[in-house]
């Protein structure tokens, strides 16, 4: 791993979730707690780094950097980036394998991994689709208050978890309207 930065916080306080940004060479995390009140705290960011060797060498080295720092850091939750398909199959085919592992890493740590597409999160940090990864970089410096910039990598895995933190209560509500309509007595026709 590398460029972890890291500020204390106490694991009880909030909502700690960790973001992955999935790539093959280099895999970005992010480390936030959401305190009672919708206070944001930067844990940790960066990434990891596979290197060079056989492709199971370098899934593996994703896979146990993320137990690594799930095991540090100690999230609630995990939100994984939907892999974008690219026109280039072979290059999003090494891209998912990438993902699998990271998805796989989170999975036997027993966390339940929340998954956004690119367009998701881009709209929910920036607020438009199509915004470039020195938009998403600058954002997440202004939201998390952070000294500079995160690596791109690192700024797209913060990105990951805020759109969760924004995306999941909306859910719940939908679900919790759908819920009480059904012991309510709608029926289908």
């Amino acid at each position: 791993m590398t460029g972890a930065d890291r500020a204390g916080a106490d694991p009880a306080a909030g909502l700690r979730i960790i973001g992955i940004d999935p790539g093959l060479r280099r895999t970005g995390f992010g480390v936030v707690e959401q305190h009672p009140g919708g206070r944001l705290q930067y844990l940790a960011s960066g990434v990891i780094v596979s290197g060079d060797g056989t492709l199971a060498e370098r899934l593996c080295r994703i896979h146990e950097g993320i137990v690594s720092l799930v095991a540090e850091y100690r999230p609630q939750v995990a939100v994984c980036e939907i892999v974008f398909v690219n026109v280039n199959a072979r290059s999003t085919l090494l891209l998912g394998q990438a993902r699998g592992a990271a998805i796989a890493a989170l999975a036997s740590c027993r966390l339940g991994v929340h998954e956004y597409s690119a367009l998701q999160i881009k709209q929910s940090v920036v607020g438009y689709g199509r915004a470039t990864k020195d938009q998403i970089r600058d954002m997440m410096q202004r939201m998390l208050e952070l000294p500079g910039l995160p690596s791109s990598d690192a700024a797209d895995a913060l990105a990951c978890a805020l759109t969760h933190l924004q995306v999941a209560p909306f859910d719940e509500r939908l679900r919790a309207v759908g819920a009480s309509r059904g012991r309510a007595g709608f029926r289908r026709r």
